[in-house]
């Protein structure tokens, strides 16, 4: 029988009839070192205002024995287990085992190569929690949880509340845990193994850092950097929020097959992934600030106050994302952190927000499977950058104000966006009911132009816009470069809106639309003013106007209205002048994605060639010298590039990986020196690696073997598969990759197994962009239409991308 989805109108009964006191939840992982199985005692203590009603409680795990109030129960073979003649106080206790932990949900078996010890974690949003154990798997059911671990004598257990009490037993170790205090269930979180731990205490915290000890080396050396930031986000979001984080224990788990992070409350788990074997980029570091002030922004906005059905996922998840960048923006060094998701995240909203899956930020949810398919751009970036404009909209001050009193109202509770809009309100001193219908209950992008008549300026919308503060910058020639005039801050009401304040139209360049990037729109230069906007995007002086002269650029190349050769010469022109290191990475990706997935077969060659010359000249300059040799090694056109690639690699394996890739994707022969790297490479999943290099071979047995070992045996961390995908899908192999096209469309109906983030990874990875014309595009949304929501949307999403290359491929310059 099929697992059942808890829908909206279940959660809304159970939640009106039960309150939960507290789980005692028992695990036992003593027979992980040898086997798969994690044994499960959830013993649940509820009351029911209704006595002599029934209801159900979620365990997908195998029940071994139920009871409730000493009454034996059978479970539905559903998913659920009936609960009837329900008393006005309860105890229910279930033992349950689950088995399937290499490709199920819920709870995760993973082996070190390097050395073969045995990690186990746990993730369990949105309701996998019930694939481990029996719970009520909904968000507004919060309670206390008391877990008790046992686990082999060497490991290291670690939980949402800190300082368990360890007794040692012949062969194991006993953790008790102390309560936490009301969670979700999805919020809570189990992790054990034989850990490599570091500890800091800052500022009345006890910080914990884990991994598995064959990246202790690596953990060692990003320790301060860590410690730091999280010093910081706690002492940004406990003073803007008013509310210190209440826990003196905050641990951060670093996991082996983890796809992300995830924010258990006090102990937020971590691919390691995010652990660099190399040196990391600034982007890279960057990226690992937002995702660690991410999850702890979450403490407050998920687990302190947690959201009532999943409608409101988007509060626990664009809020999040909209606070790291404000917390790193305010808090830590990484400064430039707003012109980073412009380069970036940004991009991918406006792509995904003009798509097939384009939705309102807040929807109805039916059911849980339904809220598992909107983790994704509009929810995340799109909706950060809606709160950002909100925040603009309001003023800062009141914002934090609003914010305070949301905490301070709903600690520990559920809460709606009514209760957001009304806290905001109240301390904005304005009515936000307009504002947000229009953004948070309209889906869609305004676009932006401007009309000048003589000195006179007015901002016209394409359609008719939503309420918005945003600015208008003016720029003037200054020798080789522009600067900024004149900033206007403009409230829009209408389609037509006066800009007033600008400087005469004899003493400026560019205007640019949207400048600050303080509000989610497009916009488009004056037609008869495209070329100069196009010629000086690189001319502007900050990184965040160059940002949304770029992302206008992309904009347009994506709806067809520039062609590949006009945006790609732009993003290079603007490397050679940008001077954030934010933004390096992230446009060298852009303009390298351009000359490969959007570009005309007769351009690709020209098109890398640019990109490859201006790899070169970055990389004399020391700061930028590593992303540049990256960029190159993606971009190199023939065997010169690749040879001085290899001069300049010297002993950075990294480099030396992603050379390889390269060459064996030219048709190099690159066998022997794959597996003396490989023998080299102490990163315990250099495997995966050389799998990468293997995967870019234009050769049928690679192909085959790569396809095998991804999608069939599915051992590539899920972490890893975009990038053995990317190497397996490339331009000119068409005819090799031809046969996995029709089996990528074979595979969609059971894409989903494996949870919501393996099935949003191979759905979109999976994908090819080349080997594939419009029909094939329908026939895959025709094949995704009855396919898990979280799959369907994911192949709409990337059918539309796909859609919008192959059209680009058709527009010559």
């Amino acid at each position: 029988m099929e697992i059942r989805s808890l829908t909206r109108t279940e959660a809304e009964r159970r939640a009106r009839l039960l309150t939960v006191e507290r789980y005692e939840v028992d695990i036992d992982l003593t027979g992980l070192p040898d086997g798969p199985e994690v044994r499960c005692v959830s013993t649940v203590a509820f009351n029911c205002h209704e006595p002599g009603a029934e209801t159900f409680v979620d365990c997908a795990a195998q029940v071994v024995s139920a009871t409730l109030n000493g009454r034996p129960l059978t479970p539905a073979g559903d998913g659920r287990i009936p609960l009837s003649g329900l008393a006005g106080h309860n105890v229910l206790r279930v033992a349950s085992v689950q088995a399937n932990t290499t490709t199920g949900e819920g709870v995760h078996r993973a082996t070190d190569p390097a050395d073969g010890e045995i990690y186990v974690w746990m993730s369990f949003e949105p309701d996998e929690a019930r694939f481990v154990w029996a719970c009520f798997d909904q968000p507004d059911l919060k309670a206390p949880h008391a877990f008790t671990v046992t686990a082999p004598a060497g490991w290291t257990v670690t939980a949402n509340s800190g300082d368990p009490v360890v007794e040692e037993l012949d062969a194991a170790r006993r953790w008790t845990f102390p309560d936490t205090p009301p969670l979700s269930a999805y919020n809570t979180v189990v992790n054990a193994g034989p850990f490599h731990e570091i500890r800091r205490e800052a500022d009345g915290h006890d910080l914990g850092l884990y991994t598995r000890r064959s990246l202790a080396a690596v953990l060692d050396r990003d320790a301060d950097d860590i410690f730091t930031l999280t010093r910081q986000g706690l002492a940004f979001f406990g003073e803007v929020f008013a509310m210190p984080f209440p826990q003196r224990k905050y641990d951060q788990v670093f996991v082996p097959e983890f796809g992300g992070a995830m924010e258990n409350y006090g102990c937020v788990t971590w691919s390691d992934v995010f652990l660099r074997r190399a040196t990391p980029t600034p982007a890279e570091r960057e990226l690992f600030a937002k995702i660690l002030l991410h999850e702890m922004a979450h403490m407050w906005f998920g687990n302190i106050v947690t959201m009532r059905w999943w409608d409101d996922l988007w509060l626990n998840e664009a809020f999040a994302e909209f606070a790291c960048h404000w917390a790193a923006e305010r808090a830590t060094r990484y400064t430039d952190v707003w012109a980073g998701h412009l380069a970036s995240d940004k991009l991918t909203a406006y792509l995904s927000d003009q798509g097939p899956v384009s939705h309102p930020i807040h929807q109805p949810i039916h059911d849980v499977a339904q809220a598992a398919s909107i983790f994704d751009n509009i929810t995340y970036p799109k909706g950060a950058s809606v709160l950002q404009q909100l925040m603009t909209y309001v003023g800062e001050e009141r914002f934090r104000a609003g914010m305070t009193t949301y905490f301070a109202r709903h600690a520990w509770g559920s809460a709606t966006l009514q209760d957001l809009i009304d806290a905001l309100s109240e301390a904005g001193g304005r009515d936000l009911d307009a504002w947000r219908t229009a953004w948070l209950e309209t889906a869609g992008t305004d676009r932006f132009a401007l009309e000048r008549d003589g000195d006179t300026v007015t901002l016209v919308s394409a359609g008719t816009p939503r309420p918005q503060v945003l600015a208008v910058g003016a720029y003037g020639r200054k020798g080789e470069t522009l600067e900024r005039t004149a900033l206007v801050r403009v409230e829009v009401t209408g389609t037509r809106t006066p800009v007033t304040g600008l400087p005469p139209e004899a003493e400026t360049e560019v205007l640019l639309i949207n400048d600050e990037d303080l509000t989610f729109a497009t916009a488009r230069p004056d037609p008869a003013a495209e070329d100069a906007f196009l010629r000086t995007a690189a001319h502007l002086p900050t990184p965040i106007s160059r940002g949304v002269a770029v992302a206008t650029v992309w904009d347009m190349l994506t709806t067809g209205e520039a062609t590949a050769a006009e945006a790609g010469r732009c993003i290079t022109a603007v490397l050679h002048a940008e001077t954030s290191e934010a933004v390096i990475e992230p446009y060298l990706t852009l303009a390298a994605n351009i000359a490969e997935l959007w570009a005309p077969p007769g351009e690709r060659a020209g098109l890398a060639a640019a990109l490859a010359t201006a790899c070169r000249h970055l990389a004399t300059e020391p700061g930028r010298r590593q992303v540049a040799l990256r960029g190159l090694a993606r971009a190199a056109t023939g065997p010169e590039d690749l040879a001085w690639l290899r001069e300049q690699a010297g002993d950075d394996v990294d480099l030396r990986w992603r050379v390889l890739t390269r060459e064996a994707e030219l048709g190099g022969d690159v066998t022997q020196e794959t597996a003396l790297l490989l023998e080299r490479d102490p990163d315990p999943d250099a495997w995966v690696r050389a799998l990468t290099v293997r995967a870019a071979l234009p050769d049928p047995a690679a192909k085959a073997e790569v396809w095998q070992r991804l999608e069939v045996d599915r051992v590539v961390p899920v972490s890893s598969v975009r990038h053995v995908a990317a190497a397996f899908w490339r331009p000119g192999q068409e005819a090799l990759l031809a046969p996995y096209t029709e089996r990528y469309l074979e595979l969609i109906p059971r894409l989903h197994r494996g949870g919501m983030i393996p099935a949003m990874a191979f759905a979109s990875h999976l994908f090819s962009p080349y080997a594939v014309d419009l029909a094939y595009v329908e026939k895959a949304q025709r094949a995704a239409r009855e396919a898990a929501p979280v799959v369907r949307n994911t192949v709409l999403e990337r059918s539309d991308s796909v859609r919008r290359m192959i059209g680009a491929r058709t527009r010559t310059a």
